[in-house]
């Protein structure tokens, strides 16, 4: 005992000396506040702990995914102010030290976390103008795919690759569809502030797409138009009623003007074919499914009806005159001379 009072020692207002060396913050006043705090961050987490348990029972084939998300949101957003009030309240019971504490932090924060302040920012930006969720089909910072996973400073989304025309975008994908790649990509919240943001499925969850078929000028394009319509109309019926009820609710909240949901089929004139485009409504996932389907059905069509799909051609309308003489006549022509 004699050796540790030596050693430590402890002065007047709690300060603790060390050899004699006060220790300058090292206080016995400061020493219980810090295991406090610890034992009030363990009884947090554990809390934390329970909640999310009970939750994910009392929730298993209930609910789908996005309310088991917002109630784990609503169970960290809780608790993390139940932490700042108690660490606030431990560590600041002087209103004089709580200011001047406020205002470092601030100044530190200011220059050293601006990132993540941004983030959080963009967290709560996205909780409250309610500009994603999760399992809403997004396209962000250059990443295309489904929202797996939104925390206070990134959200996750299942990367999903691209059609062809915009193949050469970047980042540039292998896959030439709108389905998983199999990478999880990480995007930090702040994103919402500098890049365009587009949900596919969070007001009006379906896409109108396009199938372009190229026919000859002799063909029977009335038939082939035709056919391209029926196929779209007997895959595309469903989708469509369904979308005729979110569209209309889009026109009463927005100034958004009327476009037909029923397929249609539109010509565009080239110098060697007629381009017929299709115009279908489809929905935000299964699109290569869909266009799989309609591709069948529309060249098993053509086939019946005799219709051929065109490609690039040349007509020669006319050659120069060519002069062709060979060796053995001109041979017989020299010994003809020489006799």
């Amino acid at each position: 005992m004699g050796v540790c009072a030596a050693i430590f020692s402890i002065g007047p207002n709690g300060a603790i000396h060390v050899f004699g060396v006060k220790l300058v913050g090292f206080t016995l006043e400061n020493g219980l506040k810090l295991l406090l705090t610890i034992i009030i961050f363990f009884v947090i987490w554990i809390i934390a702990k329970i909640l999310r348990l009970f939750i994910r029972r009392y929730m298993r084939g209930r609910v789908d995914a996005s309310a088991l998300f917002w109630s784990n949101q609503a169970i960290k957003l809780l608790l993390t102010f139940f932490v700042l009030i108690f660490f606030i309240s431990i560590w600041f019971d002087d209103p004089r030290r709580l200011t001047t504490g406020i205002g470092l932090i601030a100044v530190g924060l200011t220059f050293a976390l601006q990132k993540i302040i941004t983030s959080i920012a963009g967290y709560f930006i996205i909780l409250r103008g309610r500009l994603f969720n999760v399992g809403d089909r997004i396209s962000m910072a250059g990443v295309r795919g489904d929202v797996i996973s939104l925390n206070f400073t990134h959200t996750r989304v299942m990367e999903m690759g691209q059609p062809p025309a915009v193949q050469m975008a970047d980042p540039a994908m292998w896959v030439e569809a709108r389905q998983y790649t199999g990478r999880v990509v990480t995007i930090t919240n702040d994103k919402v502030f500098e890049t365009p943001l587009y949900n596919y499925t969070r007001e009006f969850p379906y896409l109108w797409e396009e199938i372009q078929m190229p026919v000859k000028y002799s063909s029977n394009r009335i038939k082939a138009e035709e056919i391209m319509v029926k196929a779209a109309q007997q895959h595309t019926a469903e989708i469509q009623e369904a979308g005729k009820l979110v569209f209309s609710d889009l026109q009463r909240r927005y100034m958004v003007r009327y476009d037909r949901l029923e397929p249609k089929v539109f010509y565009r004139l080239t110098d060697n074919w007629l381009e017929l485009t299709l115009r279908f409504i489809a929905r935000t996932s299964g699109i290569r499914e869909l266009k799989d389907q309609l591709s069948r059905d529309i060249l098993e069509g053509f086939e019946k009806a005799g219709i051929e799909i065109a490609s690039t051609t040349f007509d020669i309308v006319g050659l120069p005159k060519i002069n062709i003489a060979l060796t053995r006549d001109r041979e017989k022509e020299s010994i003809k001379k020489a006799d």
